[in-house]
């Protein structure tokens, strides 16, 4: 054991030479320097098995046993999830705006009540278009008599036809002014679109608005959303009626739903696209884009074989995992080079390499080495 030591210490001594001498070279790639320090490294560490392994056959040193414990490879359950932030909405969550342009004269709601569709929010300034009414109906008034006698003449063959439709035209081109200037005066009305609890009010008497300028924004909660933008890579795994998995950090809610809608149409300025899971059961905790976590199921695997990821390592020759092989009456540490599926909440599905029954080394493994005794 103590030549074991020497050569250890020897070879350890030389690679701190090696460094040191390499360091005063400032001109030496350091990519360069790193990869065959690498090189040395392994090549030094195999050296260091190989002594090790020939002393302990030739009873000139003692074998190392690493005590360890051991997982039996099961199939079992595995899931993958894509895991992007989304937000809370209602099915109907509405900006309402001014259909008109004016200053506003009566504003009807506030905050937080609740009112119809088609109800009246608020008022712009329509004094002009009503004042201006008035004069037509007075108009009217006249015209819509004269119309009457000329007709009560007309009908008794008194007069010309040309003086009954003269009169006739002048009545309904009134009519029809009337009704104009009655569709703009409701115009002046902001009404809202549907059904729900009005959520802003971001206006005040006085203030002028336009077509298109917000005045209200009312939300109906009755049905409700998640949505959430996932990247175009998942875009040929994410479907409708995927599984979901949503928690809300603000109220600390886990609930499951199913992916309701998957937008065919990809963002071109953030390449990514749309998914919706609708809510069910009480939604009085919820509020308008509240923050939610939604993970989308975009694989399953039944009888899948699993391991922890941090059992796999590296080396030159790639990925692998220490299994536990008897031979005779000793557990031997042998290495399994493997190919790697999925990872999802710390555990990785292998491919290859391992099979159901091999019994993984699952603690203290980064002190065993290949061909190495260890115990339980």
């Amino acid at each position: 054991m103590k030549k074991t030591s020497k050569i250890t210490t020897y070879v350890i001594t030389m690679v701190m030479i090696f460094v040191i001498a390499t360091g005063c070279n400032k001109n030496v790639d350091k990519k360069t320097q790193l990869a065959k320090l690498k090189k040395e490294q392994a090549e030094l560490s195999e050296k260091i098995q190989v002594l090790e392994k020939e002393l302990i056959a030739e009873g000139k040193a003692d074998p190392k046993i690493v005590q360890v414990a051991l997982s039996e490879v099961k199939p079992q359950l595995f899931e993958h999830y894509i895991e992007v932030q989304g937000k809370v909405d209602g099915d109907d969550n509405v900006t309402v705006t001014a259909k008109t342009m004016g200053v506003l004269t009566r504003i009807l709601v506030k905050p937080g009540d609740v009112v119809r569709k088609n109800q009246v929010l608020a008022e712009v300034d329509a004094s002009v278009l009503k004042s201006t009414l008035d004069e037509l109906r007075s108009s009217y008034t006249l015209i819509n008599n004269l119309f009457e006698k000329q007709k009560t003449l007309w009908d008794q063959k008194i007069g010309t036809e040309v003086q009954y439709l003269t009169a006739k035209n002048n009545k309904e081109s009134m009519e029809k002014r009337i009704a104009t200037l009655q569709e703009q005066i409701e115009l002046t009305r902001i009404v809202s679109p549907i059904s729900g609890s009005v959520e802003d009010v971001p206006v005040k008497v006085g203030q002028a608005v336009s077509p298109g300028f917000t005045v209200f924004r009312v939300v109906n909660f009755s049905k409700i959303k998640i949505s959430a933008d996932i990247a175009e890579a998942y875009a040929a795994k994410v479907k409708k009626d995927n599984v979901v998995k949503v928690y809300f950090p603000d109220i600390q809610k886990d609930i499951d739903a199913n992916v309701s809608f998957a937008s065919k149409f990809i963002n071109p300025i953030n390449r990514t696209f749309t998914v919706e899971a609708r809510l069910s059961g009480d939604h009085i905790e919820y509020k308008a884009n509240m923050i939610a976590v939604v993970k989308v199921n975009d694989y399953i695997n039944k009888e899948a074989i699993v391991v922890p990821v941090n059992v796999i390592q590296n080396d030159p020759k790639g990925k692998f995992i220490y299994v536990s092989k008897s031979i005779g009456n000793k557990l031997i540490a042998k290495k399994q080079y493997v190919k790697e599926g999925l990872t999802y909440n710390g555990m990785v599905e292998i491919k290859e390499g391992i099979a159901i029954g091999d019994k993984v080394i699952s603690n203290n493994f980064q002190n065993v080495e290949e061909d190495g005794q260890i115990k339980l």
